[in-house]
């Protein structure tokens, strides 16, 4: 799909003079359309949504009166509500400039902003997908700094040149293999562990309830306790969501997971105690 940059907006269009053919659609799939887009994105902040928002307008006005109020009137009547998202307003440019780097195979030079690291880093970058998970925008691809594929929050990226040098993508490559058994996004280096978490019965059944990885065993016990198994690439992810299940969640196994959650608790513990 060609791309034109807009030097007002600073951000990539698609021109107007390119447009698809005339669709036609049931009553089923204009419904879905409708709904999705005027109940999801406004206010959580979806990637599409204004454009996405503009079709269902489209698609709307084109319909007959009888069938826009057979529309209206379960749309008013269905609520779809998801998680808070991360807000790009002040980042689509880069990631307009992301969309045409991936399509057109070329280099990125980026500043980045680490959660973890004290000072920006500036690396070249081989983009091989975007992602959107959960909250966020992710950039995925091979750093020359870290001479490996990593992942870029693209709300992180404080600059982007895009770049002539081209690349390919590695035949192997694919972001499940990229990701492996990662609890989100990030997996970490050596083998994958077994990890078991018990929660308490007040907690059990809304943990049972959602598929939080694809890995996971759910065993109930008598009293009512649920023992979670997983199998993760790398603890540090699941154990932040551990935490949010406070003392209605212990670690069984490994070790290293069981002390790495108890010095945190005991590091909660020294700050509420001042």
């Amino acid at each position: 799909m060609p791309l034109a940059f807009d030097e007002n907006e600073q951000r990539y269009r698609i021109p107007s003079d390119y447009y698809l053919p005339p669709t036609n659609f049931t009553p089923e799939e204009a419904l879905a359309l409708i709904v999705l887009c005027s109940d999801l994105g406004e206010h959580s902040h979806l990637p599409f949504f204004r454009p996405a928002q503009s079709a269902a307008l489209k698609l709307e006005s084109s319909l007959p009166d009888r069938l826009r109020r057979q529309l209206r009137s379960p749309g008013s009547a269905i609520k779809i509500r998801l998680e808070p998202s991360n807000q790009l307003s002040a980042h689509e440019a880069t990631y307009d400039r992301l969309v045409d780097a991936v399509a057109e195979r070329r280099c990125v030079r980026i500043g980045y902003r680490s959660p973890i690291e004290p000072d920006e880093m500036c690396t070249k970058v081989k983009p091989y997908r975007l992602l959107f998970s959960r909250r966020s925008w992710y950039l995925i691809g091979r750093s020359s700094l870290h001479r490996s594929v990593r992942t870029f929050n693209v709300g992180r990226i404080t600059r982007l040149e895009v770049l002539e040098e081209t690349y390919e993508i590695p035949r192997g490559f694919s972001l499940s293999r990229y990701l492996r058994n990662a609890w989100h996004l990030v997996p970490e280096s050596g083998p994958d562990q077994k990890v078991v978490v018990r929660f308490s019965k007040l907690v059990a059944q809304n943990v049972a309830e959602v598929a939080w990885h694809k890995t996971q065993e759910l065993h109930f016990n008598a009293d009512g306790t649920l023992d979670y198994h997983v199998t993760v690439s790398g603890l540090t992810e699941m154990s932040w969501w551990i935490l949010g299940y406070g003392d209605q969640a212990e670690v069984l196994a490994p070790d290293e997971l069981r002390e790495r959650i108890a010095e945190k608790a005991t590091r909660m513990v020294d700050i509420y105690n001042g």
